[in-house]
């Protein structure tokens, strides 16, 4: 399994852990340079939102990938975590409605989460 891919997987078992709404992994890698996959998930609440971020990084942590850039925490309502390879958006409801980043990325390919858990 390539790199980011294993990335993503980790990522989505971490939202879905922490009861994260309609997540949706996005490979973008025929779109943009930007990085090979979005992660999209929305938490209920700013608690959860913070929740769903901080499980990612620490899961992403413990297997050796380095966060390049957070921003948003403080607000709780949009959370950007780059780790290069993905990108994890997690947001509140409202916001998540408002900026729809899976109509931007439409170009991209949505991915069905049980194939990220192929080929382990």
């Amino acid at each position: 399994m390539d790199q980011a891919k294993k990335m993503a997987q980790l990522a989505y078992e971490a939202l879905d852990d922490k009861k994260g709404v309609d997540i949706k992994v996005i490979d973008i890698s025929s779109v943009s340079v930007l990085a090979d996959y979005f992660i999209i998930a929305n938490g209920n609440s700013e608690s959860q939102v913070r929740a769903l971020v901080d499980n990612v990084d620490e899961n992403l942590g413990k297997a050796g990938f380095e966060l390049k850039q957070r921003e948003g925490y403080n607000s709780g309502n949009w959370v950007l975590l780059d780790y290069g390879d993905i990108i994890v958006h997690v947001f509140d409801k409202e916001n998540r409605l408002f900026y729809d980043l899976e109509r931007i990325w439409r170009d991209g390919k949505t991915i069905e989460p049980e194939s990220l858990l192929e080929n382990n």
